[in-house]
């Protein structure tokens, strides 16, 4: 790796910072606000509704996958639902005036979101628009870079998902908070008045956002094996090989959102091919049900992969057994693999399954998929001079 790829690498995860803050000191308050109206609708028995195009539409998947299964213990599975392959259609026999629609676009918008959130809210239902102009609540990022726009786009509704949890345990009686109790501390003891609860999470929103500074900054270590991976996946590709991402959950939407940024590069750099094992839901669910979960992603790499590809593999724990499963495997068949991680790496460490690991050290998933978002992007960037 040259130092001037060292410093490129330093200075894009720096400016995502920046913008971050910025971002998020203006829209803490606001956001809190919004968690407080979300959780009065979910419990009036409205949904939330997700829709986007293309890389957008991977958002929505993040969103419903997030509310409908959240990975804090205790917490309640929300309805919600992406609608991004016909969203049109959909929201016009589905959606009620309790509901709220999320709209995912690009920098300047996307017209058939915004005609989208127009028609529901007309109907209505709460509207975000992420960004855009037609929303109840509606955002521009004060970046152009589109990865950083997905970036703080991504944070911004991981805050939400976590905060309106807050607002249901407010209005339940005993506020018992098991073990994510140490994400709200202030919520333990009595009722407190809505207002100070407002200004209580905007405060741990900030704290939040400055969380991921830090991991940002811990991971400047890691620039060898960012940039080491960028260059090995340039030559991999040089000899006719494609990126094979998977992931679980969370981790899945955010290897869709890679294969997406490789085949349809926003920066007007040469495509990548790629192929996401995770936007095949026929073949996973097939395999699950007649074979098992723990080879959902093996199955799939058996008939894909070729010796000259890449397996890169997302995960927050790194122990997934589909995973370690699916690497070992690409191992035998020697492929080139990488492997994007939380915690401590997990199994993915211990087994020494990866030729190159990026590893998030925290414990806290939504923070750590933030900062794999920024990693997995850098990446990207890096190809774009490398793969021309």
């Amino acid at each position: 790796m040259t130092d001037s790829r060292a410093r490129k690498i330093e200075a894009a995860l720096l400016e995502r910072n920046a913008a971050t803050r910025t971002f998020f000191d203006q829209e803490a308050s606001r956001l809190a606000e919004v968690c407080r109206q979300m959780a009065e609708r979910f419990l009036a028995g409205g949904r939330l509704l997700a829709l986007g195009q293309k890389a957008y539409a991977t958002d929505a998947q993040h969103v419903s996958v997030e509310f409908v299964h959240p990975v804090i213990v205790g917490k309640r599975a929300l309805p919600a639902l992406d609608l991004s392959m016909a969203f049109g259609s959909w929201l016009e026999v589905l959606v009620k005036p309790e509901d709220m629609v999320m709209g995912f676009a690009p920098r300047g918008g996307d017209a058939a979101v915004s005609a989208a959130l127009r028609a529901a809210r007309a109907r209505g239902a709460f509207t975000f628009a992420l960004t855009g102009n037609d929303g109840d609540y509606a955002v521009e990022v004060p970046s152009p870079h589109p990865f950083i726009h997905q970036e703080i786009v991504e944070m911004l509704y991981h805050l939400l998902w976590e905060t309106v949890h807050v607002f249901f345990e407010h209005r339940e009686s005993n506020y018992q908070l098991g073990e994510s109790a140490f994400l709200y501390p202030f919520l333990s003891g009595e009722k407190q008045d809505i207002q100070a609860v407002v200004a209580e999470v905007t405060d741990s929103i900030r704290i939040k956002v400055d969380e991921d500074a830090k991991l940002r900054m811990a991971i400047v270590g890691q620039s060898a094996a960012i940039a080491g991976a960028a260059e090995a996946i340039a030559k991999r590709l040089q000899q006719g090989g494609k990126l094979i991402l998977f992931g679980n959950g969370g981790s899945a939407t955010d290897a869709n959102d890679f294969a997406l940024d490789c085949v349809e590069p926003p920066l007007g750099w040469k495509a990548v091919p790629a192929v996401s094992l995770a936007l095949e839901p026929a073949s996973i669910s097939a395999i699950a049900n007649d074979v098992g979960t723990e080879v959902v992603f093996l199955r799939q790499l058996i008939a894909q992969a070729r010796s000259e590809d890449i397996a890169f593999a997302f995960s927050t724990s790194g122990g997934s057994k589909n995973i370690v499963m699916a690497l070992q495997e690409a191992r035998k068949r020697g492929m080139l693999t990488i492997a994007l991680l939380g915690y401590d790496g997990g199994e993915v460490i211990r087994q020494n399954l990866a030729d190159m690991t990026i590893v998030v050290r925290s414990e806290h998933i939504p923070r750590i998929q933030e900062v794999q978002a920024s990693v997995y992007h850098i990446i990207r960037e890096l190809l774009g001079e490398l793969w021309r």
